[in-house]
């Protein structure tokens, strides 16, 4: 298999037995924004396949249940072309749930480009400009979702958010990458078949490289005080982490 590593190809399948955060080129401040509206829309038809949204709706829609006739807040961070909250918000409309849905992201060009894409879904999502890990919350939310996000920081940022995260949210749900050859033979192959952006495909691969383990998600959970919060395998090569406040 090659790989892509920046412009440069090889034919060495990097070891995966440890993280390799290597910085994405989608967090570059200063990638172009065609490039990287490019890249939203490669990454909305991963994410559409993946079947992102199905798998964080249920513990929201369970959620809802047992909170019947409240509409309940929903904040996605690191949301990019915001295309969790804007599906959260059409199966909530669907399902008669009541949802205020929002997305934040540290990109002025991602935050745009979601907003657009929310007008052309006719949904009420609201996003805006933020920092998570370095600014925290605005405010209180009942809910926040994370999709794709842990991967992107070190292991004591990760621990950092998840602590801030739980002082702000009654409750999380996370998902992320696991961090395996299986994953990798799918980041390949996908990145490929469904982009055509090179930051697709060169991001794809780093993304399996710099996430974790089951485990290693477990124990960074737990360096942030969350030591009943439950994590789940899901398809394609993903783990769901979903925490509950106890006394909710």
């Amino acid at each position: 298999m090659q790989v892509l590593h920046g412009t440069q190809r090889t034919d060495v399948i990097a070891p995966l037995t440890q993280r390799q955060l290597e910085g994405e080129l989608m967090d570059d401040p200063l990638l172009n924004a065609r490039a990287h509206a490019r890249a939203l829309h490669g990454l909305r038809r991963i994410n559409r396949i993946s079947r992102t949204a199905a798998t964080v709706w249920r513990p929201i829609a369970a959620i809802a249940r047992a909170h019947p006739g409240r509409t309940l807040t929903v904040l996605d961070i690191a949301t990019g072309g915001g295309d969790l909250p804007i599906a959260l918000s059409q199966r909530a409309q669907r399902q008669g749930v009541a949802l205020d849905v929002q997305g934040c992201d540290i990109s002025g060009d991602a935050v745009s480009y979601a907003r657009a894409a929310a007008v052309r879904a006719d949904v009420p999502v609201k996003f805006f400009r933020a920092d998570a890990l370095g600014d925290g919350l605005p405010t209180r939310y009942d809910i926040v979702t994370a999709s794709l996000f842990l991967h992107h920081l070190t292991d004591e940022q990760v621990a950092t958010l998840l602590r801030k995260l739980a002082d702000h949210a009654d409750h999380l749900v996370i998902s992320d990458l696991i961090r395996s050859r299986t994953g990798y033979a799918l980041a390949w192959l996908g990145t490929r078949l469904l982009s055509r952006s090179t930051i697709v495909h060169v991001d794809g691969l780093r993304s399996v490289r710099a996430a974790f383990t089951v485990a290693e998600a477990r124990e960074l959970a737990s360096q942030a005080g969350l030591d009943d919060a439950h994590f789940a395998r899901r398809w394609p090569s993903r783990f769901l982490m979903t925490w509950h406040r106890a006394d909710d």
